[in-house]
């Protein structure tokens, strides 16, 4: 059963239309390395029975000849905020314990109808606001390289899962680097594709103007293949945009000679961890090597990205989260007197710190006085920094820069500072801000051996430039393939 877990999630789609292995063969396999690595608290809920009963229908469907993609069988699992038809989808706070939706997201309806097994629900950290998977009400996530770190955030679980080999791939949401950032910490490919191309409709929003889903796999070519699955105009989501579905896989040939790539030394000053340089400076002198040009930029506007971003997203979540009162599902107070104390209390119950602070701190930014203070300086800030972007991608068609500016600190250090928390997602908030694709890929090692991950940012729509050079770096370097505990999973 091992071997079926060294298998990237296209080889084993490869290996199940060949016949060598079947879908509830991979669901076994992946229950079984699941339950060896409980440890990591990656998973908020393991549906062992539903994933074997529709692993059982893709065989049949795959005998039938109705299904032929690429991941048709292949065992995934879903970050804890992406609803699922009848599956506990909590966002790992105790406010929705219990709620399971009557619907699928949109995303999780392409993906089964491409013959998609789904294992669970992902931790994370509560409602995506967090930075290490640490907020959620189940218990923190843990680093597969080292318990006692965090696996970053907020998609933790599903980075961890990925990480651990006990999920061939998986779909986490980003807000402001909560794909890209666990999946440095991790040693895991994550891209975040481009705001609209990926619907919303099925995704409980925390910051809706910045949030969108993406996969988290072994290697680039992996993500491409789960992208061309669920890409794509959806009526439900007014944000979604009408852009071709498909093509990405095909689209990777490792070719990136005469590639601009742009290293914005902004992202490579003060405050960089001196082993995360290195190991992103070698990832482009490898791209260099394979005909790419690397150009020198500068992006002024990175001073302003942190304070930015946080005032829009928690002015967002402020508004998005008020719908959980504890009258329509979810978690209800005892013990209160009139509506207000019912409101009040369920949501001082149900709510866990971090994301309280957020509320009130975008509540402040929205209100009387305060408004025009921040509120609309951000706004007018973050069109400044999209500009500034464009520019920079006048000069160039990628850029290149570390995902995070150290690798995984240990569990507790970023709660007990929350700025630093922060301003651990200082390269990663201005993707979201201006909605581009980001690509995290893992590029070595630091001097504790943890992993450390290279972004690659491209301009809107830029999907294929950025796999496409994750592909080709991937081609020359075997960091991608790296595991935890490898005497077990290779």
């Amino acid at each position: 059963m091992q071997e079926i877990m060294k298998l990237t999630a296209l080889q084993l789609g490869a290996a199940i239309r060949r016949g060598e292995v079947s879908p509830t063969e991979a669901v076994k396999a992946a229950l079984e390395r699941i339950e060896e690595t409980a440890g990591d608290n990656a998973f908020t809920e393991i549906t062992a029975e539903r994933a074997l009963e529709r692993a059982a229908w893709a065989e049949k469907e795959l005998a039938a000849g109705r299904l032929a993609g690429p991941l048709a069988g292949v065992p995934m699992a879903l970050k804890d905020n992406i609803c699922t038809r009848g599956v506990s989808t909590t966002c790992a706070s105790r406010i929705l314990a219990g709620f399971r939706p009557p619907y699928d997201a949109t995303l999780v309806e392409r993906l089964e109808g491409a013959g998609a097994v789904s294992l669970g629900k992902l931790n994370m950290d509560e409602f995506a606001m967090g930075s290490t998977s640490e907020t959620s009400f189940l218990g923190p996530v843990r680093n597969p390289w080292d318990r006692k770190r965090v696996p970053g955030g907020s998609s933790g679980g599903a980075a961890a899962a990925v990480a651990a080999r006990s999920s061939w791939y998986a779909i986490g949401s980003d807000t402001g680097g909560s794909i890209s950032q666990p999946a440095a910490f991790c040693g895991v490919t994550g891209i975040k594709p481009t705001y609209g191309t990926v619907s919303r409709y099925g995704l409980i929003a925390y910051a809706s103007s910045l949030d969108q889903m993406g996969p988290l796999a072994r290697d680039a070519a992996d993500c491409a293949a789960v992208l061309d699955l669920v890409m794509g105009r959806d009526p439900r989501d007014g944000t979604s945009l009408d852009v071709p579905a498909g093509g990405l896989l095909a689209s990777l040939t490792g070719d990136v000679r005469g590639l601009r790539i742009g290293l914005p030394r902004e992202c490579f000053g003060e405050g960089l961890d001196s082993a995360v340089r290195a190991c992103v400076l070698a990832a482009a002198d490898v791209l260099r090597d394979r005909g790419a040009e690397l150009v020198p930029l500068s992006f002024p506007m990175m001073e302003y990205v942190i304070p930015t971003y946080y005032i829009i997203a928690c002015a967002e979540a402020s508004s998005n989260l008020s719908r959980f009162d504890g009258v329509k599902y979810g978690w209800r107070a005892e013990g209160y007197g009139d509506l207000r104390e019912l409101y009040q209390q369920t949501r001082t119950e149900g709510f866990g710190p971090e994301v309280r602070r957020r509320i009130l701190l975008g509540t402040f930014v929205l209100s009387s006085g305060y408004y025009d203070a921040y509120y609309l300086k951000a706004l007018r800030a973050k069109g400044m920094i999209k500009r500034a972007l464009d520019e920079a991608f006048c000069q160039c068609d990628v850029m290149l820069t570390p995902t995070a500016p150290a690798a995984a600190p240990r569990l507790g250090e970023s709660l007990s500072d929350p700025l630093r928390m922060y301003l651990s997602d200082i390269d990663t908030v201005p993707v979201n801000l201006a909605g581009l694709p980001g690509l995290s890929m893992p590029c070595g090692f630091d001097e504790t051996g943890l992993p450390v991950g290279a972004q690659l940012i491209g301009p809107p729509l830029g999907e294929k430039n950025v796999l496409n050079a994750a592909h080709a770096f991937q081609m020359e370097t075997d960091w991608h393939t790296r595991a935890p505990a490898e005497k077990e999973v290779g």
